[in-house]
C-alpha cells in the first residue's frame, strides 16, 4: 500500500472544503474522508508501473470496480503526473488480466489460486489468477472506457501500447461471440442454492434468440441476467467501441480494428433499436433492463452501474432524451420492482441485497443524472445522513434504518459520493 496522500489530492479537499462552506459541511467530512481513503486502503503499485486496487473488504480487484474507484482522480491527472502514472499503472493492470481471460470479472493479485475456484466454468491455464469468472459485458466496457478518458482528460497517449491492442481485440472477439450465445463456448455454474449466481441450462443461462445485441451471463452486481440482453449494458458496449473506433483511427493506426468496432456498433445499436424499446404501465416507450429477443423483457432497474438510470452519464444519450426520461421516470417508482421508499430515504436497489435496502451508488448516479441542482442537493444530504456515522458509504443500507446496512468497506461507493459532490459545484471528468 501507499498510504501518501499527494498534495494535489490535499489541495483538491480543501477547494471541496471551501465550496462546501458551512452550510454543507458534512458534504465535505464525507468527501474528505471517502476520496483520501481509496487511495489509502485499496491502491498498490508495483515496480513494473502497475497498479492493483482491492475493491474493499474482497481481497480481489473488479475490472468494474477499479474503474469507478480511480476515476474521479482524472481530474486531478493532468496537473500532476504521479496521478497520471497511477491511473495508466490501472489501464495497465486491467488489460493483462483481460488478455489472461476476457471472461472473467475479478483477479487475484497474484496467481494464488483465492477466489472460487470451484466453479464450473471452462477456466483455461491462467485459473489461478481469477477470483470470479462470472462473465459481465461491462467488465470489459470499463477499462476500455477509463483508457479513453485518460487520454480525453490528460493527452496522455502511452497506455495504448501492444497489452492494451491485445486486450481490445479480445474484446471485439467475445463481443462477437457473444452476439450468438447459443454457439458460444462458455459456460459458468456455482455449486450454490442462490439462483442468482449461477447459469441454468448446464451454464448456458436463459435461452435467447438472435438479435444484434451481444449476450451477458451476468449483471455488474454479479447476479445472473434473467433475460440474456442486458439493455444498459448493451449500451455501454455501444460507447465503448465508438471510443475504440477513435483511439484506432486517430491515436493508433489500425483501421481493421477500427472497422471492426464500426460493425459491431451499428449491430449493438440496431438490436436495442430493434428489441429493447418496450411500452410501461402508462403505454410510454421505455427501455426494458434486459431482453430475449424470444418476447420477454424485464421492465426494472439495478442499483449497480451501468444501470438505465446512468445512461447519459454513460455517454449513451442526453438527459434530456425523450426515451431516457420515460424510462427514468419509470425506474424511480413503484413499477420498478426495485424500487424502495422509506422513512429515510427513496432510492433504487438489488436482487443482491435485502428488499428495502437502497444503495448509495444508485442515489448518487440519480443526482449525477439530473439538471436540477436541488435534487442533487436534496440526495447529497440524504447520504450524507444515512451513512450511519462512519463518514463513508456502504453498499446497501435499510430506507427505515441506516443503521441496518452491507459492506462496512466499499471503495466503488464511495467514490461515486465524491464524483456526485464534484458534479455539484461543476467539476466533472471530460467524457
Amino acid at each position: 500500500m501507499n498510504p501518501i496522500i499527494p498534495k494535489s489530492v490535499t489541495d483538491f479537499m480543501n477547494e471541496i472544503t471551501n465550496l462546501c462552506g458551512i452550510e454543507h459541511k458534512n458534504w465535505a467530512v464525507n468527501f474528505n474522508q471517502s476520496f483520501s481513503n481509496t487511495l489509502e486502503t485499496t491502491v498498490k503499485r508495483y515496480d513494473d508501473g502497475s497498479t492493483f486496487l482491492l475493491t474493499g473488504d474482497i481481497p480481489a480487484m473488479w475490472l468494474r470496480d477499479s474503474t469507478a474507484q480511480l476515476r474521479p482522480y482524472l481530474v486531478l491527472a493532468k496537473d500532476d503526473k504521479d496521478i497520471l502514472k497511477m491511473i495508466a499503472g490501472l489501464v495497465q493492470k486491467q488489460f493483462f488480466f483481460i488478455n489472461l481471460d476476457p471472461y472473467a470479472n475479478a483477479f487475484n493479485e497474484a496467481a494464488n489460486g483465492a477466489g472460487h475456484q470451484t466453479d464450473h466454468t471452462n477456466f483455461n491455464e491462467n485459473r489461478n489468477w481469477i477470483w470470479e469468472r462470472k462473465y459481465e459485458i461491462d467488465s470489459l466496457c470499463y477499462p476500455v472506457q477509463l483508457a479513453y478518458l485518460l487520454y480525453k482528460n490528460t493527452g496522455s497517449t502511452a497506455h495504448f501500447d501492444e497489452n492494451f491492442v491485445n486486450g481490445v481485440q479480445k474484446i471485439l472477439e467475445v463481443f462477437k461471440t457473444e452476439i450468438n450465445h447459443e454457439q458460444s463456448p462458455y459456460r459458468f455454474t456455482r455449486d450454490t442454492e442462490r439462483k442468482e449466481d449461477t447459469l441454468t441450462r448446464e451454464g448456458r443461462g436463459a435461452e435467447v434468440a438472435y438479435t444484434g445485441m451481444t449476450w451477458s451471463g451476468f449483471r455488474p452486481s454479479d447476479d445472473a441476467c434473467e433475460y440474456g440482453y442486458l439493455v444498459p449494458s448493451n449500451m455501454f458496449a455501444v460507447v465503448i467501441l465508438g471510443y475504440i473506433k477513435s483511439i484506432f483511427s486517430e491515436i493508433i493506426e489500425n483501421t481493421e480494428l477500427a472497422s471492426e468496432a464500426d460493425e459491431l456498433q451499428r449491430t449493438i445499436q440496431q438490436g436495442l433499436d430493434e428489441f429493447a424499446r418496450v411500452k410501461n404501465e402508462a403505454g410510454q416507450e421505455i427501455w426494458a433492463y434486459d431482453v430475449d429477443g424470444l418476447g420477454h423483457q424485464a421492465i426494472m432497474d439495478d442499483s449497480n452501474v451501468p444501470n438505465l438510470i446512468a445512461a447519459p452519464y454513460l455517454g449513451y444519450c442526453d438527459s434530456d432524451d425523450e426515451l431516457y426520461l420515460n424510462t427514468r421516470r419509470t425506474m424511480l417508482s413503484k413499477e420498478n420492482p426495485y424500487y424502495y421508499e422509506g422513512k429515510f430515504a427513496r432510492g433504487i436497489g438489488s436482487s443482491h441485497t435485502p428488499e428495502n435496502y437502497v444503495w448509495p451508488i444508485a442515489l448518487a448516479m440519480e443526482g449525477m443524472t439530473t439538471k436540477d441542482k436541488l435534487e442533487k442537493e436534496r440526495i447529497l444530504n440524504h447520504l450524507v445522513a444515512t451513512d450511519a456515522g462512519t463518514h463513508l458509504m456502504h453498499e446497501g443500507f435499510d430506507v427505515d434504518n441506516p443503521d441496518h446496512y452491507t459492506r462496512e468497506w466499499f471503495s466503488w461507493a464511495n467514490m461515486m459520493f465524491c464524483e456526485l459532490v464534484m458534479d455539484y459545484f461543476d467539476i466533472r471528468v471530460e467524457i
